[in-house]
């Protein structure tokens, strides 16, 4: 499937590649101004912060002669409409977390992270060192994007709840926010789950439409306001342990930039990587003892509950076995974090434990 020949032929991509057109003699001057949707709320703790660091260190290394405008989610388009609104050419880039766009291929979900998948070092061995950005560009060939890694949560909470969970049993009827590969890992043991942008969670959980949610972790979630709501906290969850962002270029619009602006977007969307990483390492241990301090009960699941979660997440991963590359995606991902598992501290201590134990 060539979606890049499909949308030049279509209305719309025939309108987009016209306002290229009819925009290359400013190009040729220059001076360029690139618009960047997101999938975050304005002013969402460390996701939104990845996007605009990558956006300003774009406009400050370009000298200004390439601006990124960035609208947040809602503010062009919605918080899930951004892969669709850059692949035809409404806007020029986004930022977000790509399993979001699992609807578009699976292979998406390995960008972002998928359940009992890689910790923060190890994506970067393989998306750096390894195969991660080629298969990267090879999905992007397809949908018409080039994209880069450009923000990592590093390890996410396993979530808040309404009640304690004892046992597999206690995710029957649960309604809970989890997107991605994750989520349908726990739409297998039995939950009721919902993919809502990370704006709507709060009123969501405060209205009982859900009963549990997961976000990122300490400090988000802090910022989020999810103890108000309850204090049943998981911290160690097998959906996200170390979840990647992505920054996405239309693909006609990036071949259509310098080779120094392209590095430029290369180059700023790596640093918004580590620093976000950071960021949120960073921010998390201070806010996990505010929130204790507030009263918040820190869980771990019983083992029986990360049993259950194994055998769901084997199932979600292989029902999408058969498809060319999401089979060559994931056993590329899956040699690597191998690979790379001997050499990584226990800095991701219970997480790691209890993946290696339930995937040996």
């Amino acid at each position: 499937m060539d979606r890049r020949s499909f949308l030049k032929n279509s209305a719309l991509g025939g309108s987009a590649a016209a306002a290229t057109a009819l925009a290359a003699p400013a190009y040729a001057q220059g001076n360029r101004t690139l618009t960047l949707v997101t999938t975050w709320g304005r002013g969402l703790a460390g996701v939104h912060d990845a996007a605009q660091r990558a956006a300003d260190t774009i406009t400050a290394m370009s000298g200004g002669s390439l601006t990124i405008d960035l609208k947040a989610a809602g503010e062009l388009v919605g918080a899930f409409e951004v892969f669709d609104a850059v692949t035809s050419g409404q806007a020029d880039m986004y930022h977000g977390a790509d399993y979001y766009f699992v609807g578009q291929h699976p292979g998406y979900a390995f960008f972002t992270s998928v359940p009992f998948g890689m910790t923060p070092q190890e994506i970067s061995n393989w998306y750096y060192q390894g195969e991660g950005q080629a298969f990267h560009d090879e999905l992007g060939s397809i949908f018409g994007l080039k994209s880069f890694l450009a923000g990592n949560t590093g390890p996410q909470a396993g979530g808040w709840f309404s009640k304690e969970i004892n046992g597999p049993e206690d995710f029957q009827g649960l309604k809970f926010r989890m997107p991605g590969l994750g989520g349908q890992a726990l739409g297998n043991m039995g939950a009721s789950v919902q993919n809502l942008p990370g704006a709507e969670v709060y009123q969501a959980l405060a209205s009982g439409a859900i009963d549990g949610t997961e976000w990122i972790g300490p400090w988000a979630d802090e910022k989020a306001g999810f103890q108000e709501i309850t204090k049943f906290y998981y911290t160690a969850g097998m959906h996200e342990p170390g979840a990647a962002l992505s920054l996405a270029t239309n693909l006609d619009v990036w071949d259509s930039l310098s080779p120094e602006h392209q590095k430029i977007i290369e180059i700023a969307s790596g640093e918004a990587h580590q620093w976000n990483l950071a960021q949120f390492m960073n921010n998390n241990g201070a806010a996990l003892q505010r929130l204790q301090a507030g009263g918040v009960q820190v869980l771990e699941f019983p083992d029986s509950v990360w049993d259950a979660m194994g055998t769901a997440a084997k199932t979600t991963m292989d029902q999408y076995n058969g498809d060319d590359i999401y089979d060559r995606i994931r056993a590329s991902y899956n040699a690597s974090m191998a690979a790379s598992s001997g050499w990584i501290t226990q800095s991701e201590g219970a997480y790691r434990a209890q993946r290696d134990r339930v995937m040996a």
